[in-house]
């Protein structure tokens, strides 16, 4: 065979892992006179080091780094947006996640033909165990494949997690569900095996009995974390969704300054209304139609005058949300004495917010002023400094420009249209 004719069948070989070798005799070889030497063809996996793909019915090589492949896995598994939360499942409680694996793994028959009665209550028994340990770990590996990582979850919802269900939480009980599964794969398993080594009918059904009793023990003590982890998908389910490709309008304020009778004025939206402090346990919404525009509307727990370290859980919820999400700022005030914070506490909480949110669209609301204009209320705690003019004069009217309203009277309401109009003016889009 001549190198050409060993070249040209290599060639009709479309592996890439082939080496031809040449007919030059390496080190160390010695060679019997009269014998001929061949090229020999070598397989080597590990000789493979590009990839490629195909182009107009061509190979074309390409390459791709262990650092950009592992980018690439990532960007895929990121959620860029909201609403991960509608996307749960639906969590079995976990009494009935155990009784329906223990109904489906009884029902599991012997291997047909075997003959011999232990071998085939030995067979029975091992496959009943494996299916059992099979339907409990894979409801729980489903359940930890649905829960996102909270790392790849959108600011806004990472937010939410931790401040309604408590730093940690979230990935302290998944951890403790995979730890649960993990349990009831190394029990399940070791059950079976020993199942599968009886010798006779009766130690077969025992260690079958045996083999149910730990697994439904094993799943049964730890079972309140698939009880938590239901829990848990409840809670996330009922948050609020919030589309950003639609402009959102968040009312923020004191606590009881009336937010809550705005949203339910002037949008779908039905909130709580009670004349004590922080009646709004969440972030609730709402939508409003202006002049052909829809808006969400968002209504959220009122603030107190306070630093951040000191705020409770719904005061950050508000934070968060003006934080992580691009919305207008309906910022709502009560000048009456009636929500329980005197015109100068909501001063200092109104300039604070202001100063650090004051890049949003922003509209200033007086709430109640049927009952301002016809006897204001005076704080003896509130600042009477004669020379704070922006003081005395946010005490009577409120923020320069600021709409003056009354849910009761519904005076001012039909003001509420330059919502729209700045609106449209910013081009309050959602990116």
């Amino acid at each position: 065979m001549s190198r050409a004719s060993c070249l040209f069948q290599l060639c009709q070989i479309p592996s890439t892992n082939l080496l031809l070798r040449s007919s030059k005799l390496p080190r160390g070889l010695y060679v019997i006179p009269g014998w001929k030497i061949y090229p020999t063809l070598y397989f080597c996996k590990s000789l493979q080091t590009t990839t490629y793909e195909v182009v107009n019915g061509s190979y074309v090589p390409t390459t791709q780094t262990k650092q950009e492949k592992e980018t690439k896995d990532k960007s895929l598994a990121k959620l860029d947006t909201v609403g991960a939360f509608q996307k749960l499942p639906m969590v079995m409680p976990s009494v009935d996640i155990l009784h329906s694996a223990l109904r489906k793994a009884k029902r599991v028959l012997p291997t047909k033909g075997i003959a011999n009665i232990a071998k085939r209550e030995r067979n029975r028994g091992a496959k009943q165990l494996d299916a059992l340990m099979k339907e409990l770990a894979i409801s729980l590996r489903m359940y930890l494949e649905s829960f996102p990582k909270k790392k790849y979850l959108h600011p806004y919802e990472r937010s939410l997690i931790e401040l309604t269900l408590g730093d940690g939480n979230y990935e302290e009980v998944l951890g403790k569900v995979d730890a649960l599964r993990k349990k009831v794969v190394s029990v399940g398993k070791e059950h079976a095996s020993f199942c599968a080594k009886s010798l006779t009918k009766r130690e077969a059904e025992e260690r079958l009995s045996e083999g149910m009793k730990k697994i439904e023990e094993i799943f049964s003590q730890d079972a309140k974390v698939v009880d938590d982890l239901l829990h848990i998908a409840k809670t996330l389910r009922a948050m609020p969704v919030v589309d950003l490709e639609t402009p959102t309008l968040c009312l923020v304020g004191a606590p009881n300054v009336g937010k809550s009778s705005l949203v339910r004025t002037l949008s779908t939206g039905k909130p709580e209304v009670c004349n004590y402090p922080f009646t709004t346990r969440g972030i609730l919404m709402g939508h409003i139609v202006l002049n052909y525009q829809t808006f969400q509307v968002t209504d959220t727990p009122g603030l107190l005058k306070r630093c951040d370290e000191d705020r409770n859980n719904l005061e950050k919820l508000t934070l968060a949300v003006l934080s992580h999400l691009p919305t207008a700022i309906l910022y709502v005030h009560d000048l009456t004495g009636e929500c329980g914070s005197s015109p100068s506490e909501q001063f200092v909480i109104y300039k604070e917010i202001k100063e650090r949110f004051g890049d949003h669209l922003w509209l200033d609301v007086v709430s109640k002023c049927d009952l301002f204009q016809n006897s204001p209320v005076v704080f003896i705690t509130d600042n009477d400094d004669p020379g704070h003019v922006e003081l005395a004069r946010y005490r009577k009217l409120g923020p320069d420009g600021a709409i003056h309203v009354s849910v009761k009277t519904e005076e001012g309401l039909s003001e509420m249209d330059k919502i729209s109009e700045k609106s449209n003016q910013e081009n309050l889009v959602i990116s």
